[in-house]
Parts: structure tokens; sequence; C-alpha cells
């Protein structure tokens, strides 16, 4: 009897609980996610702090949205160009990057309601006898690809007679100023009075011009998100969390108060061991996903290359020919052309999302096993004929006579070719963050990006890729060594 009552009791509890999970499924189930895209130097709208975490206006307001409407997102900082790709082709839900609603982008893209109203400044050295637009007449001007500041320096150009010069970031865009190669750059009012409070030695000159907010972006069919976040924006505006947001970055208005905000987000020791300790993790993070997108793409290259290699020199015409074809293509296409394809073109044509870790194997094994495969081919090649011809006249099939006599003299001549790839893709991947792979360069831009400190952070990177490709110099003599001894 008590054991039929344990029975039943038991029966009872697991009836109990599982009605209570079936019960939180639908709850669960409602909660959607996001995958939002933004950029990684537009300071103080997003740009990591101190501490490298991602912050900023952008970062902060779209994770006070998703918490006011019941949604969780996943904030990508990817680069503005690669978000509005990925955007494009389907990567990512939505982009929120000081994105100025235009004409143009309201055609491609569902644009939320502004929620930040900028204008466009002229910026120039400090000390410049420029102070107006009419003095740039025959003058060189930077501006930043893809933004409503570089729109409106085009579309004035003519009338007070400058040419101008592009950059991918801001950062880029500042140095050729100072460094005088430019005499002036345009940027968003905030964004470049932030960067001058951040230590940049420029000096605004011109009054906002062509006004314009910032929009939230995303594809046409996404409907519901547009309208959870232009809710939650009026939302956070009723309640005071969106003041309250603007004024941790940029203060009360004042330039007093502006230069505060900046600095809780700034290293306090600004001297080059100093910042090299403050940011040696993050260098450190990025030299390992560096490292790991070398090893990983190497790998394939190299299995790639000897597969295609070995195609040009079979006798067939056929396997030769699509050898040939292979590295005519993939050799002779750009790196970050081709990147780009894989990134926001291939889905496009799949319907399926490419993440960028795979795009830049993918890109690098197709470019880098190219190489590969033309050295190889070489170095079968450049074994005297005559020993293929006497192994076949003992009796060896090809294949035999390739593996055993051809391949052991071939892979003397290509040892050296092989470290030298790796050394050649270790370099190529500082192009793979136009795709939004956090390597070392691109790192290094996003340290740029809140401190301002190009010079010597950039001189850090470089001793690292130095110290990096020295020791695989050292590997490849030794194996040089070892193979011919």
């Amino acid at each position: 009897m008590q054991r039929k009552s344990f029975v039943t009791g038991l029966f009872v509890i697991l009836a109990g609980l599982f009605l209570t999970l079936w019960s939180a499924k639908p709850a669960q189930a409602a909660e959607k996610h996001y995958t939002i895209g933004t950029d990684v130097t537009y300071a103080p709208f997003e740009f990591a702090n101190e501490k490298n975490q991602y912050v900023g206006i952008d970062i902060d307001l779209m994770n006070a949205i998703a918490k006011t409407e019941g949604f969780t997102v996943t904030i990508k900082p990817v680069g503005f160009n690669a978000a509005v790709q990925a955007l494009e082709a389907g990567q990512i839900d939505g982009v929120i990057a000081g994105m100025s609603i235009t004409p143009e982008r309201q055609e491609k893209f569902l644009m939320s309601k502004p929620y930040y109203n900028v204008g466009v400044v002229m910026a120039v050295k400090q000390g410049s006898k420029i102070k107006s637009l009419k003095q740039l007449k025959g003058q060189r001007v930077a501006i930043k690809t893809g933004t409503a500041a570089a729109n409106y320096a085009l579309s004035v150009k003519d009338k007070y007679g400058f040419t101008t010069v592009t950059f991918d970031d801001s950062n880029n865009m500042y140095q050729d100023v100072t460094t005088g190669n430019s005499v002036a750059c345009f940027e968003d009012s905030p964004v470049m009075q932030y960067a001058i409070n951040t230590g940049l030695k420029l000096s605004i000159v011109t009054k906002p011009a062509n006004p314009t907010g910032y929009g939230f972006a995303t594809n046409k069919k996404n409907t519901e998100l547009m309208a959870k976040f232009n809710a939650g924006l009026k939302k956070l505006k009723a309640n005071g969390q969106y003041t309250k947001i603007l004024q941790k970055y940029l203060g009360t208005g004042s330039k007093k108060s502006q230069a505060a905000a900046n600095k809780k987000t700034q290293e306090t020791d600004r001297s080059f061991f100093g910042l090299l300790k403050a940011n040696w993790g993050t260098l450190m993070g990025g030299l390992q996903e560096t490292l790991l997108v070398t090893v990983v793409a190497i790998i394939f290259a190299t299995i790639v290359g000897i597969l295609v290699g070995l195609l040009g020199v079979l006798p067939n015409a056929f396997a030769r020919g699509i050898s040939i074809t292979f590295i005519y293509i993939f050799r002779g296409l750009p790196l970050l052309v081709l990147a780009l394809f894989i990134y926001t073109g291939v889905p496009s044509l799949i319907g399926a999302k490419v993440p960028a870790f795979l795009a830049g194997i993918i890109t690098l094994t197709l470019n880098e096993g190219a190489y590969t495969a033309a050295f190889v081919k070489g170095g079968i090649e450049a074994v005297d004929v005559g020993q293929m011809e006497a192994a076949r006249s003992l009796g060896l099939p090809f294949g035999k006579a390739l593996r055993k006599v051809i391949l052991p003299q071939g892979i003397r001549i290509m040892v050296p070719s092989f470290i030298n790839q790796f050394i050649i893709t270790l370099k190529d991947t500082s192009i793979l963050s136009i795709i939004g792979i956090l390597e070392l360069t691109q790192t290094g831009k996003i340290i740029i990006a809140r401190n301002m400190e190009g010079f010597k952070i950039w001189t850090m990177v470089a001793l690292i890729y130095l110290v990096i490709i020295t020791l695989l110099t050292w590997l490849s003599k030794w194996v040089q060594k070892k193979v011919q001894a």
C-alpha cells in the first residue's frame, strides 16, 4: 500500500514538473533574438572603452530598447561598411551605427524615426589659417566613405573648388589633416567634438550644416523589429532614460562636461608603455584571432593547393585545364573583392547566412590555395623530366613514379615556398577586417577610435607582426636546413 502511494506521489510530482516546463515554453519562445551590426570606430556612438568593452550611445540605446520591448540582441561591431553590406545580404537583422537617414537609404532599408539629430562641421589642424569653406579653393580635403559628412563635402566641392580624398575610418581621415596632407576634414559635430576632447589636434571652424537625423535600419521585410525600436525609443524618451544615455557620453552640453564624460572612457596613462599595458589583453585577443584564422586557412589552402597543383601535372588535358583555371581566377582576384563577394554576395545567391569567420577562411583558402597550387605545380615541373622517364622505363606506373620519385625531389624545392606562404597568409588576414573579423589590425583601429593615439597603437601592432614574422622566418630557415640535410 505504501509502495502504491509512493508511486502515485512520484507520478503527481513528475506530472506537475512536466506541466510547469510545458507552460514555460511559450514564454521562452516569445522572446525574440536579433543580431545588430554596428561600427567600431565612431565614438561617442560606438567604441570600446578603457576596459575594451563596447559602449556608446548607440550600444546603450539598442540594449535599453531591447529590454523595454522584451527581446534580446547580439551587437556585432563589424564596421560601418561591413554592417550595411551584411544587412543587404541578410547576414544581420539591423544596423545602428550613427547612420544618417537619407532618401537613398530609405529606398533600400526601413529607417526608424530619428534618435539623434546632427549637423556636419569642418575641422582643420590647430593653428591653421583656414577658417571657412571659401578658403578651400585648390586644396585637398579628407572625408570618410559612406557618411553624410562625405556626401555634404562632395555636394559643395565644385562650388568651393576643392578636391577630396576618401578614407575608410575616422582616425586615418583625422591623421591626414594633422600631418598636413589635407587641409581639412568633414565630420558629424558630436563625433568631431568627442575626438577633439580626447586630445585630437584639430579645431572646428564652421557651424553645423546639412542637419540630419541618425536612424536605426532594418531590411524592408522586418517591420516587426522596426516597430519595436520606434516604440521603445518613444518610451525611453518619455521616462528619461534617453536623456541619461546622452548625458553619459556627451555631458550636459558644455565643453567642460563633455570633456569630463570623455575621460571616464579613457586610459589614465597615455604613455607608450601605459597604453601597451592597458590594451595588452585586447591586442593579444586580436593576435589570437589572427593566428587562428591563419592556421586554419593555411591547412585548408595547403590541401586545396596540393590537389590543384597535382591536377596541373597529370597527363590529362581536362585535369590540367581545371588547375590552370583555378589558379588564374583565384590568384588574379584581389583578396578584398573576393572577401566581400563571399561574405555579402554569396548569401544573396544561396539565401543563407555565411558567418564572417567562415567567409574569411574560404577567402584565404581559395586565394592562398591558388598560390600554393602554382608553386606545387612549379616544384614538380622543376624536377628533371628524365627522372619520370627513367622511373617509367623501369616499369613504375605514373602515379607510383610521381609519388616515389618526383614528389620527394619536388618537396625540397617547395618547402621554402610553403613557409613563405604561411607568412603571406598571416599578413593577408588584416584585409579580413573589412568583413568584421576582429583580427589584430581591426583591434588596433578599435583602440585608436577611443584614444586617438594612432602612432603609438600602430607601432605596437607593427612590432607584434614583426615578432611573429621573425619567428616564422627562423622556422623557415630551420626547416629548409633539415630538408636539405
